[in-house]
């Protein structure tokens, strides 16, 4: 094991500094940790909830000038739920960053296409690519409603320094486009030219993107959801295939998931290692 990975994977205890309501039901948890204020957008760390649980959590918001780095959860579960009621000054314990984050290309014209709490690694991504400049950004953003819609300003903030377009859509058609995000992503892919897609989200919504991205042979990342217990290849609970999400992903190319393709977007391992449907 690296010393890296090492390092990596002691816990270290936070404080949270600052806490942002971003829906109903969903809330960003930010906190002062230099190790993962260095990740790469993609990474996740595996938050500790005292008495509670040990979980996998993307990283929202990646700030090392100041070392402060954030998450965002939506209550779901007893480790969500309880997430979800901590307060400023609360403690929690941190490993990681872990896995693979987004590759950066030189791609000219990229599309990301991202829902629900999906959007969580997507929108510091979106942040990065703004960075480095000269890349003209289509970025599709979808949800269920206009309340669930996730890090709009903020993508659209990011994309206002840099030439790039934002299109939303909701599934009741509260706001944008109605509809399935996939649906504007399979038009805009039949009219442009694109030098990459970087998708993450539910991962039905993922595989069609998968599907389009090998149609129109444009090259393709994604980020994948799994169960997790050590998050450094040892338990073997989020194997797809011959991958371990935590350290051959969470980010995979579209030639991995080529490799895997009977496995992702159709099952994934539950606690007792039994295959359940997406």
């Amino acid at each position: 094991m690296s010393a890296y990975l090492t390092a990596a994977n002691s816990m270290r205890i936070v404080k949270i500094v600052d806490i942002k309501e971003e829906t109903s039901t969903v809330k960003s948890l930010t906190f002062h940790d230099k190790t993962c204020a260095k990740a790469v957008p993609g990474q996740f760390c595996m938050v500790w909830i005292p008495s509670v649980d040990e979980i996998p959590m993307s990283l929202s918001n990646i700030n090392p000038k100041e070392n402060l780095a954030a998450i965002t959860v939506e209550k779901v579960g007893e480790a969500t739920s309880a997430l979800y009621k901590i307060k400023v000054g609360d403690i929690l314990g941190v490993r990681g960053p872990f896995g693979n984050g987004y590759t950066l290309t030189n791609a000219r014209r990229i599309m990301i296409v991202g829902g629900g709490t999906g959007l969580a690694s997507l929108a510091p991504l979106t942040e990065k690519i703004v960075e480095k400049r000269g890349s003209h950004v289509t970025f599709l953003l979808g949800a269920k409603t206009r309340r669930d819609l996730l890090f709009l300003k903020r993508i659209e903030t990011a994309l206002s320094k840099s030439r790039g377009e934002v299109v939303a859509t909701t599934e009741d058609g509260s706001y944008g486009m109605k509809g399935l995000v996939t649906k504007p992503a399979e038009r805009f892919l039949s009219e442009q030219k694109f030098d990459m897609i970087y998708t993450c989200g539910p991962e039905l919504m993922m595989y069609k993107m998968f599907l389009s991205a090998e149609r129109f042979k444009v090259p393709f990342q994604a980020s994948l959801e799994r169960f997790m217990r050590c998050a450094i290849g040892l338990c073997g609970t989020c194997v797809v295939g011959r991958y371990r999400v935590c350290r051959e992903g969470p980010v995979f190319s579209g030639k991995q998931l080529h490799e895997v393709r009977e496995e992702f977007g159709h099952f994934r391992l539950g606690l007792n290692g039994e295959k359940i449907s997406v």
